[in-house]
């Protein structure tokens, strides 16, 4: 425990105090009024702040910060439409499990009900996407209320928190400094971490060791078994490694008798545990920090409750190699890699040098060019998200950052402008549709005011999964036929750049692409955007594998 510290004259400079306290070194957000001045008393407390120019993205950005470095990201907004914006930020966190907290200014605590400046009733606007959501009672009592949202946010199972700070608590001028005195404030330590019971850890060491067939991830080393990341999870361990069944899920998911889930949810994006996409026999062993998610579409899974660290560690130590596992079933799984893998290759050497671009071409062009090493990827948009997950390889965790499990549009650029300033010595690529890239496009302003080498390659089909090409755009605009996905041909995201200070390129071709790319690493201290033209797809059927159900999967 800690007093304040230095001499504080104001409820802003108590707040940037107290985030300062809490370890905070960057603060995302937007100021107007009343919170201009915690923005301003934050930066001279020295923490950065980075002015976006919309609350999503900067929640998003805040969001993304908190998962990156473990603890609570935090992101600054005014009241009533501000706080609404910031919302999509806060849902995001939740639905990630990613520990964020929101500060916004509200009116004047003798002005609720009255019809003041933005009022609304924010705490309970917040609640339904936060963990802890409250309005300090005082002044004196906006450094416990700041700790509890950050303790709340991080322990447990990782979630959003929300704190309201009244305009009269901002521009408050301190008078009583006996009791700001007398205030304790903590950096809240790490959260404190469980293990799973004995019983448990028997029963699962048990199931593995009777298990012909399966997927494991952290145990990989020691049992020899073949492991899925999750897309989030690509890095863990390296999409390199011999045993990395990524180019083979659908058979690796028919064909598993036994799983071993490391925090991942039987959600949507594992098609929540169910044949036909799952052998009907396969058993679940579950590791998880919240109790609630044990069991969540599958009342059968094993539970294995406590930390991910801990627990993996536990079933390590008390688990030999497995060596009844099937050999057919891992040879089949590596056999069909390769092939997958080959096919993949394949589809990326199409066409001439001068050819249209597809996203396999593009895909491959620029994995071929950019470093293997020190590379952080932010993915957005459907297909260019799913496409390109098969070709960019991860070797380390939590340097692939995509549209999560809220399947989310928009984040690009607020997870390319977080990740960029926790990992200041990486470069951050953002390879994204221009759908996506057109929610939050304007925020190239914001990374380019505030020095951010990012590079974004916009894969631009000139619509929403699939655009029309120009002549068919313009014959479809004017007999009132167009797509609801249509978006405007060869829109000139590059220059969007170029008008904010930044470079951009538009290519339409491998050489153009390459070259565009070469160009953009050698500028380490600009934004660099690339607009790359690829075939639009016409009026083509959509189709996802997550779509598929029991009823219509393609077995």
């Amino acid at each position: 425990m800690s007093t304040l510290g230095p001499v504080i004259s104001s409820g802003a400079e108590l707040i940037a105090t107290t985030l300062k306290n809490q370890g905070v070194e960057v603060l995302f957000g937007i100021v107007g009024i009343p919170v201009v001045e915690v923005a301003e008393a934050c930066v001279a407390a020295g923490i950065r702040f980075i002015g976006f120019r919309n609350e999503q993205s900067a929640a998003y950005a805040a969001s993304i910060y908190g998962y990156l470095s473990g603890r609570p990201g935090v992101c600054l907004s005014v009241g009533g439409p501000g706080v609404v914006h910031a919302l999509a930020g806060l849902l995001n966190s939740k639905i990630n499990c990613w520990p964020i907290v929101l500060l916004s200014g509200s009116c004047d605590t003798d002005q609720v009900d009255k019809g003041a400046f933005q009022e609304l009733d924010q705490v309970e606007v917040c609640r339904p996407y936060c963990k802890y959501a409250a309005r300090p009672a005082s002044l004196e009592q906006v450094p416990f209320v700041i700790e509890k949202a950050f303790r709340t946010a991080l322990y447990g199972r990782p979630g959003a928190a929300y704190v309201d700070l009244p305009a009269d608590f901002i521009q408050y001028p301190i008078r009583n400094k006996q009791v700001l005195d007398s205030i304790q404030v903590s950096k809240i330590p790490s959260a404190p971490k469980s293990m799973a019971s004995p019983s448990d850890l028997n029963e699962a060491v048990a199931l593995l060791k009777n298990a012909k067939k399966k997927e494991i991830l952290q145990l990989v080393e020691k049992t020899g078994s073949p492991f899925l990341p999750t897309p989030m999870g690509k890095g863990v361990l390296p999409d390199s490694h011999p045993l990395c069944v990524s180019a083979a899920r659908s058979k690796a998911l028919k064909e598993a008798d036994v799983v071993l889930l490391i925090g991942a949810r039987l959600n949507w994006i594992l098609h929540f545990g169910h044949s036909p996409r799952w052998n009907p026999i396969v058993r679940f062993i579950q590791i998880d920090i919240a109790p609630e998610e044990i069991g969540n579409n599958r009342n059968d899974t094993l539970p294995l409750l406590g930390d991910i660290q801990l627990v993996v560690s536990q079933l390590t130590q008390s688990i030999d190699k497995l060596n009844n596992i099937s050999s057919g079933y891992v040879s089949g799984l590596i056999s069909k890699v390769k092939t997958n893998a080959e096919k993949i290759r394949q589809s990326g050497l199409k066409g001439s040098d001068e050819a249209v671009l597809n996203y396999q071409t593009a895909f491959t062009t620029i994995k071929n060019i950019l470093p293997e090493k020190d590379i952080v990827y932010v993915s957005e948009g459907a297909n260019t998200m799913d496409i390109g997950r098969s070709f960019f390889d991860v070797s380390e965790p939590r340097q692939r950052l995509d549209a999560g499990t809220g399947a989310t549009m928009g984040v690009g650029m607020g997870y390319a402008i977080g990740a960029q300033c926790y990992y200041p010595t990486k470069r951050v690529v953002s390879i994204v549709g221009d759908s996506a890239f057109g929610f939050s496009a304007m925020e190239l302003e914001t990374a380019i005011r505030s020095q951010l080498p990012l590079l974004i390659i916009v894969i631009n089909n000139n619509g929403i999964y699939h655009g029309l090409d120009d002549d068919e755009y313009e014959a479809s605009r004017i007999n009132g036929t167009l797509p609801t996905t249509s978006l405007s041909p060869e829109t000139r995201y590059d220059m969007i750049s170029e008008a904010c200070g930044g470079k951009g390129w538009l290519v339409k071709n491998r050489v153009q692409l390459g070259n565009a790319l070469k160009d953009a690493l050698a500028a380490k201290d600009q934004t660099c955007v690339i607009n790359v033209m690829i075939a639009p797809g016409g009026r083509t059927k959509l189709d996802f594998a997550w779509m598929q159900n029991e009823k219509n999967a393609k077995l």
